[in-house]
């Protein structure tokens, strides 16, 4: 879906985003103009090069940063440098060490305007389907980095909004670990489909986790070519070995070599 469509028509409307940092002569620029969408339900991942402005992209759409020029559209709604429209994963899963897992999640239910009886049930009922529910009185320090982030991404997909922001959400996990996660992530979204916009440096986690794929090139960033994600959903670990997989994955990489020279020079 290309961003031209109609803005009610997603859940994502990021229409030619620009942004610079600096003025005059020592200005300089990071986004050069992005526009995509995600849709209702659609899993997106953003790939590119390390610096190529993924980070602050995220900012502009939660509404933390200023775009210099272009909008943010969010459930048809201008949002463009207001708060509160997106639940956040950062690459980190920033528990907050003196309340309990339970505590966590319960807390940032009721910031989010759900009430106490409600976020209670609910973190209670969530906790047991992701098999953390003998964890909950605990506090995030006995568990293990993989755990932490399965606290981390429920807190997240347990508030209100429609629209999920994952950064790098594994990127400081161990390589099995973080297959699991992705696994276990993939199994927590089907019964969900919350819209989703992920940012990750893994070309295979991309391809695994999502509907579509926005390349971007380095900075200042733009939108090098979109992807179709053919797979059919449910995915299993059989999919690394399938060869359209491999191609894909090969395209994509040579994308993102071509982006990063042509950035950087």
């Amino acid at each position: 879906m290309g961003y031209t469509e109609g803005k009610h028509s997603a859940t994502l409307q990021v229409q030619n985003i620009r942004k610079k940092y600096g003025k005059g002569a020592s200005s300089k620029e990071v986004l050069a103009g992005l526009s995509f969408a995600v849709a209702d339900g659609e899993f997106v991942s953003i790939v590119g090069p390390s610096g190529s402005g993924k980070t602050t992209l995220f900012q502009v759409i939660g509404g933390l940063e200023q775009p210099s020029e272009g909008e943010i559209w969010i459930n048809g709604k201008h949002t463009t440098g207001e708060r509160g429209h997106i639940s956040y994963m950062p690459q980190q899963s920033s528990l907050l060490p003196w309340e309990t897992v339970a505590g966590n999640i319960e807390l940032s239910l009721k910031i989010s305007g759900i009430d106490r009886k409600t976020a209670k049930l609910g973190t209670e009922e969530w906790l047991e389907r992701i098999g953390l529910d003998e964890y909950a009185n605990d506090y995030p320090h006995v568990l293990s980095g993989g755990m932490q982030q399965r606290v981390s991404f429920l807190r997240a997909l347990l508030a209100p909004q429609r629209l999920m922001l994952l950064d790098e959400p594994f990127g400081a996990l161990d390589a099995l670990t973080r297959m699991q996660m992705q696994q276990w992530l993939m199994s927590i979204w089907e019964q969900n489909r919350r819209s989703v916009l992920l940012v990750t440096h893994s070309i295979e986690e991309a391809l695994f986790l999502s509907d579509r794929i926005i390349v971007l090139s380095a900075s200042p960033a733009e939108v090098l070519e979109e992807f179709q994600v053919p797979f059919e959903r449910p995915r299993h670990e059989a999919l690394w070995t399938d060869p359209r997989f491999n191609a894909l994955k090969q395209r994509i990489y040579e994308l993102l070599k071509v982006g990063t020279r042509e950035g950087s020079g």
